[in-house]
C-alpha cells in the first residue's frame, strides 16, 4: 500500500475521497469509481467508494472539528479519529469476527479508511423494521466480554494497562456524555428536548433527588472508574447486522472507564425496542436481553479462569462479586441512556418516528419510567430474571 502524508487538515470532498484511495492502492488508477456521502451521524463525513464494475467498496471517514448536529459553534478536536482508529485495533485483535478491517488511518487528515459493511444493516434500523437478529446479543456479549476483560487489570499487567490507558485519554468526547447523559436531561437544561405534553413528567424527575442521587453516584463512576477500554457509545446505531453476522463501529468516544457503561449502553437500546413492541415481538426483545448477560457471564467466567495474572481469582465470591458490580452498572447507566434518548438533546428513531403521537408519548413517558426504575433499583435486582420480570411487569400494566 502506498505512503502519504498530509501536511494539514483538509475537510474531504467526494473527489478528493476518491483521489485518497486511488492513492494508497486501493483501487488502480484507472478503475471508475462512485463516490456517495452517506454519514447520518452527529460528528462525520462518511464515503462510500465503489468500483460499479466489481461492486468492491471501502469506507472512508473523516472527522469534523466540529459536532455536525449543531454546526461551527460546537468545535471538536479531530484527534477523536486516531482514538477510533486506534480503539477498532485493538478491539480487532481480541475479536477479529466483530470488528471491520481497518486499512489506513491518518491523525493529521482525521481519517480512517475501512471495510465497507453495506451488506449487513444497522441494527437499530433493522430493529425498528421488525427484522430478527438471533444471534446479535450473543455476539455482542461475546465482544464485550473480551474486549473488556482483555484491557482490564484482570489480564494486563498493570503497567502495560496504565500505558494503553493514557492512549485513550478523550477528554472532549467524555464531556459530551458526562453532559448529554449524566447531568443535562436531570436538569431544566437549554439542551434538552422534548414534547410538550411530557412536560410534567420531566418536572417530576427533575424534582426527584433520590434519582439525582443517584445517578450522581453513576456520573461519578463514570468520572472515576478506569475498569476497561470501552467502545464508549455502543448503541445499536453502532453496530451493524445480519442473521448470521454482527460487527461494532464507531468507538471514536473510546476510553478507560466503568465496563457496565457499554453493557449498559447495550442494554438500554434494546429496551427501547421491549418497549415499542407488542406481544411475541416484545418476547424476543426480552429474550435477546438474556440471552445477551447470560453470554456475557459466560465468557466473561471463561477468560476469569483461564488467567494467571491475578492471584486472587481463586477466592470464593471474587469473580462473582465482579460481575454483581457490572449487571448493577450495566442497569444503571442503561436507565441513563433510556433517560437522555427521551428528553436530552440527542433522541432515538425507535421512538421518535412512532407516527401515532398518543402512542409515541404513551412510549415515551414509559420509557422514562423504566429509566428511573433501572437506576433507582439496581442494587435490589439481584439476577437478570428479576430485572426482566419488573420489567415486563411495568409493559404489560402500560398497554392494558
Amino acid at each position: 500500500m502506498a505512503v502519504i502524508t498530509q501536511s494539514a487538515y483538509q475537510t474531504l470532498t467526494e473527489q478528493t475521497a476518491k483521489e485518497l484511495v486511488r492513492k494508497l492502492g486501493l483501487f488502480d488508477q484507472n478503475e471508475e469509481l462512485n463516490v456517495r456521502e452517506i454519514g447520518d451521524g452527529n460528528l462525520n463525513y462518511v464515503f462510500q467508494i465503489t468500483n460499479p464494475s466489481t461492486n468492491k467498496r471501502i469506507i472512508v471517514k473523516q472527522a469534523l472539528p466540529y459536532a455536525k448536529v449543531v454546526g461551527e459553534s460546537w468545535p471538536l478536536t479531530v484527534k477523536r479519529a486516531t482514538i477510533e482508529a486506534n480503539a477498532l485495533k485493538i478491539f480487532k485483535s481480541y475479536n477479529p469476527k466483530f470488528v471491520p478491517e481497518v486499512y489506513y488511518s491518518d491523525e493529521q487528515l482525521a481519517v480512517t479508511v475501512m471495510e465497507d459493511l453495506s451488506h449487513l444493516t444497522i441494527a437499530r434500523t433493522g430493529l425498528i423494521e421488525g427484522e430478527s437478529y438471533p444471534l446479535l446479543s450473543k455476539h455482542i456479549g461475546e465482544y464485550l466480554a473480551k474486549t473488556l476483560f482483555f484491557t482490564s487489570d484482570f489480564y494486563l499487567h498493570p503497567t502495560k494497562k496504565k500505558e494503553l490507558a493514557k492512549q485513550f485519554v478523550n477528554p472532549e468526547l467524555c464531556k459530551i456524555t458526562e453532559d448529554l447523559v449524566f447531568t443535562d436531561p436531570f436538569f431544566d437544561r437549554e439542551t434538552n428536548d422534548f414534547e410538550e405534553r411530557l412536560s410534567e413528567d420531566v418536572q417530576q424527575l427533575w424534582e426527584d433527588d433520590e434519582l439525582k442521587l443517584e445517578v450522581a453516584k453513576l456520573k461519578k463512576a463514570f468520572l472515576t472508574e478506569q475498569e476497561a477500554l470501552l467502545h464508549g457509545d455502543l448503541h445499536t446505531g453502532s453496530i451493524f447486522a445480519g442473521s448470521l453476522e454482527t460487527k461494532i463501529i464507531d468507538p471514536e468516544f473510546a476510553f478507560y472507564g466503568p465496563m457496565g457503561f457499554d453493557t449498559g449502553q447495550y442494554f438500554g437500546n434494546l429496551i427501547f425496542q421491549a418497549i415499542t413492541r407488542n406481544g411475541e415481538k416484545r418476547a424476543e426483545i426480552l429474550t435477546s436481553l438474556k440471552e445477551f448477560w447470560e453470554t456475557f457471564e459466560i465468557h466473561f467466567t471463561e477468560l476469569w479462569n483461564c488467567s494467571d495474572t491475578d492471584p486472587y481469582r481463586h477466592t470464593h465470591g471474587y469473580l462473582q462479586s465482579v460481575l454483581n458490580k457490572i449487571f448493577q452498572d450495566t442497569l444503571g447507566f442503561a436507565g441513563c441512556e433510556l433517560i437522555r434518548r427521551t428528553i436530552g438533546l440527542a433522541h432515538v428513531k425507535d421512538l421518535d418516528e412512532i407516527q401515532d403521537e398518543s402512542r409515541r408519548i404513551q412510549c415515551k413517558k414509559m420509557t422514562l419510567t423504566v429509566g428511573k426504575m433501572l437506576i433507582k433499583n439496581r442494587e435490589e435486582h439481584g439476577d437478570q430474571q428479576s430485572v426482566l420480570k419488573s420489567l415486563n411487569h411495568l409493559l404489560d400494566q402500560a398497554t392494558r
